[in-house]
């Protein structure tokens, strides 16, 4: 076994594409573990596993590597410029799902992982995973802070970045924290359309529009109207947030290039997916989190969308609301009954 640094494993990160790398120790998250269970049985989980699923496992980097000492922490941007929308029907997709992001942050770690292999350590790469609270890992390596939307913030460049960590077994020297740097700004809570971020740093997924186009039944009837165009994700809190505002004003805003707009899916004509069939739309959006891996929720997230486009004079998106609303799935014929009221091309009482 040989020795490798700290800023070895940092320059690896950095060559290998990720935008910002540091490191923290790799004992158990004790207080994020007490926050994950006491928010759990508050409800505020709103029903998400994810890392709220097992919180002696996502708290514990032991977990997942025995003898584990160190996490080294990599973030990867991934604000991009919009193509511009279709004009049509379309649903609207937060910026960290319009492509597969975290393929490319794990390559990038993995990386790192083999740089630690070579040296004889045991290193895995964990990146969108229950096995760890990537946001934690990130804050603790000193990458940047909790804005009160409860995002990391990173010094200069704000939150549009995915996370990731190799947990590995190599003694490495820490980064150093970085410290709260929101002060007095709250215009995350007060950006948020549905009040969800309910105190710093808090945020109910009940309320949440990006944790409801993921839940699984009916979408609750009282956040219809504020999802407006999406179909996943939301990005309003961060829209919202100085340090981003910041950080995309200093980016050149000129017309994406052809090779930034590929596989970008950034809008979704609804009319479009609302006439796939299994197949394709899981073939085409599969790699969203889609409950129970059931195509029916997206089809859900796109009629309540339909019925938010003020489209009702559009004999196509007519055609599909009322086809919808003698769906045998009874969901869908709700959801589609709800959005036939929304665009005014039906009386017919609603739930």
């Amino acid at each position: 076994m040989s020795s490798v640094s700290t800023d070895e494993v940092m320059t690896a990160g950095l060559a290998a594409g990720l935008d910002a790398v540091g490191v923290a120790p790799a004992e158990p998250f004790e207080s994020t573990r007490a926050t994950l269970v006491s928010r759990r049985e508050q409800g505020l989980h709103g029903g998400m596993a994810f890392t709220y699923r097992n919180p002696e496992r996502s708290t514990d980097p032991g977990r997942t590597v025995s003898g584990a000492r160190s996490l080294v922490v990599g973030a990867l941007g991934y604000r991009r410029p919009a193509p511009a929308r279709p004009e049509r029907a379309t649903g609207r997709v937060a910026a960290y799902a319009r492509r597969d992001h975290y393929a490319n942050l794990r390559s990038a770690l993995s990386q790192v992982a083999d740089l630690l292999h070579g040296a004889g350590h045991e290193a895995a790469v964990v990146a969108d995973d229950n096995a760890l609270v990537d946001r934690e890992a990130a804050q603790r390596a000193g990458l940047g802070w909790y804005g009160k939307n409860s995002n990391i913030l990173l010094p200069g460049r704000g939150s549009w970045f995915v996370l990731g960590s190799v947990i590995t077994t190599a003694a490495l020297e820490p980064s150093t924290p970085v410290p709260d740097q929101c002060g007095s700004c709250r215009r995350c809570l007060d950006g948020c359309p549905t009040g969800a971020i309910v105190a710093p740093g808090v945020v109910d997924a009940r309320r949440c529009l990006a944790w409801l186009v993921q839940a699984d039944g009916d979408f609750p009837l009282e956040f219809r109207e504020a999802l407006g165009d999406r179909i996943y994700g939301c990005d309003d809190c961060q829209e919202v947030c100085p340090p981003n505002r910041l950080a995309d004003s200093d980016h050149d805003r000129a017309a994406p290039e052809a090779s930034d707009l590929e596989d970008d899916t950034a809008w979704v004509d609804l009319v479009e997916l609302l006439q796939m069939d299994d197949d394709e739309l899981m073939a085409r959006y599969g790699r969203w989190y889609i409950p129970k891996r059931e195509p029916r929720y997206v089809r859900r997230n796109a009629l309540v969308a339909l019925g938010n486009s003020g489209r009702g004079a559009d004999p196509e998106v007519v055609d599909t609301v009322h086809r919808y609303r003698l769906a045998s799935d009874p969901m869908l014929a709700r959801h589609a009954g709800w959005a036939a009221a929304a665009l005014g091309v039906s009386t017919a009482e609603t739930v």
